[in-house]
């Protein structure tokens, strides 16, 4: 990973937001996380997620967004398959985070257990602001 992109903390809140979205990861231990930059900095171009956390035993991809669920999707598996240690067997956790889901819960369903089969991945599709525990 680029050095320029990657900022490591161990801060008890790690706020990332982009626009209306934001997801607050609640780091109650303050274990040591590599917060990445991947749109614009990890990978400068082509479809990307918005950042990948890294801890010793998760890989983290976040995609911040207004409402284009299927274009979250497609930077996520992009972002997985050129980035993850191991992109099918890696243990790994996959959030969209939007200001609003046009997609109904059978939709997202089908997608999360695309997301575990072939990326060994939960998918968690939430609306802004989300707090989730390391």
């Amino acid at each position: 990973m680029k050095k320029a992109c990657t900022a490591v903390t161990n801060d008890k809140l790690i706020v990332l937001k982009e626009n209306r979205s934001k997801v607050i990861f609640d780091n109650k231990k303050q274990i040591k996380v590599e917060k990445i930059h991947v749109d614009g900095c990890q990978i400068t171009s082509g479809i990307r997620c918005d950042y990948l956390m890294l801890t010793d035993s998760l890989e983290y991809f976040i995609e911040l967004k207004g409402q284009d669920l299927d274009h979250a999707i497609e930077q996520l598996k992009t972002t997985i398959s050129k980035l993850s240690d191991d992109p099918k067997k890696g243990k790994k956790k996959s959030f969209i985070i939007c200001t609003r889901s046009p997609l109904n819960s059978a939709t997202i369903q089908n997608l999360q257990l695309k997301f575990r089969k072939h990326f060994n991945s939960e998918l968690i599709v939430k609306s802004s602001p989300l707090k989730h525990s390391i």
